[in-house]
């Protein structure tokens, strides 16, 4: 077995032991040195996003002091979901090994796959409308008239 997949691995089942949260695991290496493991906390902390990717990803960016995780490698015990790999892109993680597929994830009872349904077709999605454009577009002109924004 894969030594950081190992320590994810190891990751979930804690925290599923613990009731913490789901059966997910999450490790964050860079050049060939843990920057960062958690596991999902959704129930310990109440909080929707608390999946284990997302934990250890915050936990690298701290350590690292930057939102930018480019040079990282992510092991995480399940594909990631939709939340997670939008994370993973805004983080400029470029690769991700994952053990167990949405698929299996989905037989354990958690959504990922119908969400990657939503995705790709039009039904059961959420009701996304547009308001106040004139409104909340300006923003971005206020934005790039800031001298010291820094962009990420």
């Amino acid at each position: 077995m894969n030594k950081w997949m190992k320590i994810a691995l190891s990751e979930a089942t804690s925290g599923m032991l613990a009731n913490d949260g789901g059966p997910f695991g999450a490790v964050i290496v860079k050049n060939g040195e843990i920057i960062a493991s958690a596991h999902n906390e959704v129930l310990k902390t109440k909080d929707p996003t608390a999946h284990a990717e997302i934990n250890a990803i915050r936990i690298a960016s701290k350590v690292l002091d930057s939102f930018e995780l480019s040079g990282c490698t992510l092991y995480t015990t399940c594909m990631p979901c939709p939340m997670c790999l939008g994370a993973i892109f805004w983080a400029r993680i470029e690769t991700v090994y994952y053990g167990a597929t949405e698929h299996d994830a989905a037989r354990g009872g958690f959504d990922d796959h119908h969400f990657y349904e939503m995705m790709d077709d039009t039904k059961g999605g959420i009701n996304l409308k547009q308001i106040d454009h004139e409104v909340n577009v300006k923003l971005f002109d206020k934005w790039l008239q800031k001298n010291d924004r820094e962009v990420y």
